[in-house]
């Protein structure tokens, strides 16, 4: 059944999502044909140490999280700025093409600007083109780089 965005809740993940948040990061790399090898250990080091490595947002259905996005932290301390890549966002297939990829977008931005990052990018797939446009609808710009870039000024 398709859910409306309105039951929709975007939340920092906590330790307790680590089991569900496994299967939904094994799924994105079997998905790109990559063979998985994240464990709990890993993914509690990095998402939940002291500092965090990366940031992880959830995006829940009821009791269910059914996506998330990882953000990861950039920068460019020549010009003293700090930036976050979008490195995973990940919605379920049976809540895709619902807006839940935009809300976790919006909400990494808001994220980003909570972090004091000026900048986000993020990167697609070559021959996935229905998430490079949902990039360029939120606002981002192509950029160079190795495959599909793209980036956003958080500055207002």
């Amino acid at each position: 059944m398709k859910q409306t965005d309105h039951n929709v809740h975007i939340r920092d993940a906590d330790k307790r999502d680590i089991p569900r948040l496994l299967s939904m990061v094994r799924a994105l790399a079997a998905h790109h044909g990559d063979n998985p090898q994240v464990n709990t250990k890993a993914l509690e080091r990095d998402a939940f140490g002291t500092p965090p490595w990366i940031h992880v947002l959830v995006a829940e259905v009821g009791d269910d999280i059914v996506g998330y996005a990882s953000l990861c932290p950039l920068i460019q301390l020549q010009l003293g700025r700090r930036g976050i890549d979008m490195h995973h966002l990940y919605i379920e297939q049976d809540f895709r093409d619902m807006g839940i990829g935009r809300q976790l977008i919006e909400c990494s931005k808001q994220k980003a600007r909570d972090l004091s990052c000026s900048y986000m990018m993020v990167g697609t797939h070559p021959d996935n083109s229905d998430a490079q446009a949902v990039y360029l609808a939120c606002g981002f710009e192509p950029r160079q780089g190795n495959g599909p870039r793209f980036g956003i000024s958080l500055e207002s």
